[in-house]
């Protein structure tokens, strides 16, 4: 479950739970709206949990410095990014 999907969910559980006044015989729209709610919830943490150590920028060091005798800048960068 990504995380479009999770908030779709809570958006659509918050519709049935807040602003949905109608009645079915033998389901609570409410009950339901609350459930798809907590599910998106869930869903949203977990798809956090799992993809947010992918997400960690990498710390790019690199050394510049000016040859005063050609004004150029010489830029050195480590062999592996």
């Amino acid at each position: 479950m990504g995380i479009g999907v999770a908030v779709v969910l809570i958006a659509i559980g918050a519709i049935l739970t807040f602003a949905v006044h109608a009645t079915v015989t033998g389901i609570s729209i409410v009950t339901v709206g609350v459930i798809l709610m907590i599910a998106g919830a869930i869903g949203l943490v977990v798809t956090l949990a799992i993809f947010a150590p992918r997400r960690r920028n990498r710390v790019l060091q690199e050394r510049v410095s000016l040859d005063p005798a050609s004004r150029e800048r010489i830029i050195e960068r480590p062999d592996s990014y």
